[in-house]
């Protein structure tokens, strides 16, 4: 279990703000970081793993202090057993896939932990190559595999597959999620994406300018639980069109593009881009921002 009470100052583009935690997150948790940019997302996890450092509180996990700055007790991140997961992939260009393994190993005589982590990630093939011959699928594999290397508690990922197409997307994530129950570990990841966040997670914060000011499952955070529909997908508008007295929205919902009908005053606060719960009572569609 991780304990996390902490205030960090951030300077963002809405200004100063502080960052405040007092959360636990229980073993077993994949916990996903929601929010717009500058909120604090990226931060947290730079805290956890020992790359940042908070004013006042304390971070412990598993009944060890990490941080205590009443104590002026702050583990290095080498400590504190930790795999960070970056969107850049961050694997050395001058070594082999398997060197880039070979490297994260705290046991340098248990070469076997290699080949058992390549056979898990399924880039056994890949050993030999270096990342420049990588596709950035195959290249994200390597940079996850490499932190299961040190047998982590946690596994921090900062929108690891942001940059990938969504086929590729849709893979890691499948990959992602049989790592976290195979493992056993705390998982916590920064995204953008609430699809992504439904697939994986199960549990969420939602911050906002450095507060957490909703948590719990994603359908709690996200979805009206009063409504009751048919179907619930959640999408993003790409376009809204006027039809005579109608509106034509046109979704994107799981690689589909879904077109819904809606009256003017369904539609006033909705814009091109938001993220939406599109569902059906009795076969009338209903959209709701989120």
């Amino acid at each position: 279990m991780i304990e996390i009470k902490i205030t960090k100052p951030l300077h963002t583009a809405d200004g100063a703000i502080d960052l405040v935690v007092n959360k636990e997150i229980q073993n077993g948790d994949f916990l996903t970081l929601f929010g717009k940019s500058g909120s604090g997302k990226t931060t947290l996890l730079r805290i956890l793993a020992g790359l940042e450092t908070p004013k006042t509180g304390t971070i412990i996990v598993d009944g060890e202090v990490w941080f205590d700055s009443s104590k002026k007790i702050n583990l290095p991140p080498q400590k504190r057993n930790v795999g960070f997961v970056f969107q850049d992939y961050a694997l050395f260009p001058n070594m082999s896939v398997r060197q880039n393994l070979e490297f994260a190993l705290k046991d340098k005589n248990d070469i076997k932990k290699v080949d058992e982590i390549l056979a898990i990630m399924e880039i056994e093939s890949l050993s030999s190559m270096k990342p420049i011959h990588l596709s950035g699928g195959q290249k994200q594999r390597v940079a996850v595999a490499r932190t299961l290397m040190t047998n982590p508690k946690m596994l921090l990922l900062d929108e690891p597959l942001s940059a990938l197409d969504s086929a590729m997307r849709q893979k890691l994530q499948d990959e992602l999620h049989e790592i976290h129950k195979r493992f056993g570990i705390i998982s916590i990841l920064v995204s953008h994406d609430i699809s992504e966040v439904f697939r994986l997670s199960n549990r969420v914060f939602k911050i906002n300018l450095g507060q957490i000011t909703d948590d719990g499952n994603p359908s709690e955070v996200f979805a009206n639980q009063n409504i009751s529909g048919k179907f619930k997908i959640v999408g993003e508008i790409l376009s809204i069109k006027r039809s005579d007295i109608v509106y034509i929205i046109e979704v994107l919902a799981h690689n589909e593009i879904v077109k819904v009908t809606a009256m003017k005053y369904e539609i006033e606060n909705l814009n091109i881009g938001d993220k939406i719960l599109l569902s059906s009572k009795a076969f009338n569609p209903i959209l709701t921002k989120i």
